[in-house]
């Protein structure tokens, strides 16, 4: 593989990204600054009491900036009033305007608040979704024509002392770059550098990027090639982080903390902002934990750079190779093991919280989407668990036909006791040397533990040092148990700690061990949601829904229900539901189907990115996407 420039200057010292700081307003962002936290309003921004409102909700809760979208120059004239009241009420936050089409208002508003957040996808470019075919000397022409638009904004915020974010989102990519770069994150870091390097030119460096995208392996390695493009061009503007259309609910926290924690535990991003189709407010806790589990300064272990050592490559997705054999490794959708092992007495009301129904009249078992691969139970309980179901026991208590070992129980059972099929063994990610053990046995599956508190960089180093070292690849399942009780404290902590490590393909499964019964069900919804927020296995209904602004014209979070109610049952499929045309289209780039609000009650429906049917009222839009889905042989009617 030839070698790329790596994102971190270092593997075996651990430290933030050293970013320049911006001031916005009273806060700074970036240098030594703290993880800022922000949210946007929902509110039609000419209704300045309603936004007033909800802005003093934010801050109470926590928001350090606000943004609030303008869409025309009369909305960004209104942030004026805006500002003004919340002076009056003692409210000094920072304000940023949210800017796509309308460099007019862009200019306007940058002369009234502390910031400006520009779209590089539509400030200039105008999107058709056409396929253009350039020469370099056309292609630098329509780049020329970028400054010639921009340069006027720089020079407005330059004059005021207002900041600037440009914010490349994964879904507005322009016609020029899609047809030179495509839909890549490569693409979405050259859009952002377009403008960038004018703002170097015109001697402008408060600026904060973005490189926001509803897939999560995008938006990674986006983040990660753009702190190369950076320092290579000898910059270091403090990064936004961000997961947009998120979902709601724990879809939307956990595909979050996904995308965000394989940043944030390299110590990358000075600012979050969560995208929940919820009340804006509600975002804010999550950031806050979010922050607090995985944005601190953490030691790591000793690691060696990977330069020459390793095949690994942070910019592309492949998924590791290792031992494919019966459920597990290479060819086979990563696994899920629920640990119920430290429970005496397990009952078929415990199996239903993992999707196990049995039924007594026929002795028959029915498995749902979410049902675990295997189950690791207490030697003393006697359910018989159906033949799809692995059933595992601890080697310490007796070996059965799967058992969990230590590294010495391994090495002490003879070799004829063990299975045929996998032997579980759990190590240490601290003991480097055991991941060259037992090379002679291709049963053998690691479930991998850390006691650190940065559990990528631990976690990476043994699989990639054993990766390197081993000429047989044992499949790796992670293994997650924590002590904490509280939901979103065990989802940041699952979901962020491993969120590099199955953004990279870099394991086999999820190894879930609840500390009390009342969390069975939690850890196992926790374990097939990051699963699916990798893209690594699907085991339900995707929503790609956008978390609402002053833009959108319908009610998103009753719509976002709506549209769920009625396809949840469609394991499998991405349905985008989107306020505005802003974002909808592209960034349902991978969406089987799509829901887009085009006018106030006016709804149009896509298949991937063709739109099939315009300006639908809204009452009957939902039953006219299951009609479409329908048409196209991807509907499966309900089991009641």
């Amino acid at each position: 593989m030839e070698q790329k420039a790596f994102y971190l200057k270092s593997l075996s010292e651990f430290q933030r990204y050293k970013s320049r700081e911006v001031m916005v307003g009273n806060i700074g962002i970036g240098g030594n600054n703290p993880i800022r936290i922000q949210s946007m309003t929902t509110t039609d921004t000419m209704d300045t009491e309603a936004t007033v409102k909800e802005c003093v909700e934010l801050i109470e809760a926590g928001c350090e900036i606000v943004r609030i979208t303008a869409p025309g120059v009369k909305e960004a004239e209104n942030l004026r009033k805006i500002k003004e009241e919340l002076a009056k009420l003692g409210h000094h936050t920072p304000l940023v305007a949210d800017i796509h089409f309308t460099p007019k208002a862009a200019e306007v508003a940058a002369t009234i608040i502390e910031k400006v957040r520009v779209n590089p996808g539509n400030y200039v470019d105008k999107k058709k979704f056409k396929i253009i075919e350039y020469d370099d000397i056309t292609y630098q022409k329509d780049v020329s024509k970028i400054r010639k638009r921009f340069a006027p904004l720089v020079e407005i915020c330059k004059k005021h002392g207002t900041a600037m974010r440009i914010g490349t989102n994964h879904g507005s990519l322009s016609d020029r770059i899609l047809s030179r770069y495509g839909d890549t994150p490569e693409g979405m870091v050259e859009s952002a550098m377009e403008f960038l390097r004018i703002c170097k030119e015109m001697d402008y460096l408060d600026v904060v990027l973005s490189m926001k995208a509803s897939n999560t392996i995008i938006m990674m390695q986006a983040y990660r090639l753009l702190i190369v493009a950076m320092e290579k061009e000898g910059m270091n503007f403090p990064l936004h982080l961000g997961v947009t259309e998120a979902g709601d609910g724990d879809d939307g926290r956990i595909k979050s903390a996904v995308g965000m924690g394989a940043l944030l535990m390299d110590g990358i991003g000075d600012t979050v902002r969560v995208s929940l189709t919820e009340a804006p407010v509600f975002e804010i806790p999550v950031a806050q934990e979010m922050v607090k589990q995985l944005g601190e300064k953490t030691p790591a272990p000793n690691i060696k750079n990977f330069e020459g050592e390793n095949d690994y490559n942070p910019y592309h997705f492949e998924r590791r190779k290792s031992i494919g054999f019966g459920k597990i490794g290479s060819g086979k959708v990563p696994v899920v093991v629920s640990d119920l092992s430290d429970f005496k007495e397990i009952t078929l009301n415990d199996l239903e919280e993992i999707t196990f129904q049995y039924f007594l009249e026929t002795d028959k078992w029915t498995l749902g989407d979410q049902a675990p691969d295997f189950v690791c139970f207490d030697q003393g309980n006697k359910i018989n668990m159906p033949e799809a179901t692995g059933v595992i026991k601890k080697a310490k208590e007796g070996l059965s036909d799967l058992n969990l070992f230590s590294v010495s129980e391994y090495q002490d059972t003879a070799a004829e006791k063990r299975s045929s099929l996998h032997n579980f063994v759990l190590v240490n990610a601290q003991n480097l040397e055991d991941g060259a053990l037992f090379q002679d046995d291709p049963t053998v599956v690691w479930v991998l533990y850390s006691e650190n508190k940065n559990t990528l960089w631990e976690m990476r180093r043994w699989i990639l040092e054993t990766n390197k070292k081993n000429k047989l690849k044992h499949p790796i399942l992670l293994y997650f148990n924590t002590e904490n009780t509280e939901k979103l404290t065990i989802q940041m902590q699952a979901a962020g700690g491993f969120g590099a490590l199955l953004l990279d393909g870099m394991v086999d499964g999820l190894w879930m061990k609840p500390p009390q019964k009342n969390l069975i069900k939690t850890y196992n919804q926790l374990a097939f949601g990051m699963l699916q927020s990798s893209r690594m296995r699907s085991s339900k209904t995707e929503y790609i829904s956008c978390p609402s602004c002053g833009r959108t014209l319908f009610d998103l979070q009753e719509t976002t229900a709506k549209v769920r109610e009625a396809t949840e049952h469609l394991k499998g499929l991405k349905i985008g539901v989107m306020g505005c045309i802003v974002n909808g289209p592209g960034e349902m780039a991978d969406a089987d189907y799509g829901y887009v609000g085009t006018g106030v009650g006016k709804i149009s429906l896509y298949k991937g990115q063709e739109v099939m049917k315009r300006n639908l009222p809204s009452e009957v839009a939902v039953e006219e996407l299951i009609n479409l889905i329908r048409e196209n042989g991807d509907w499966k009617e309900p089991v009641r």
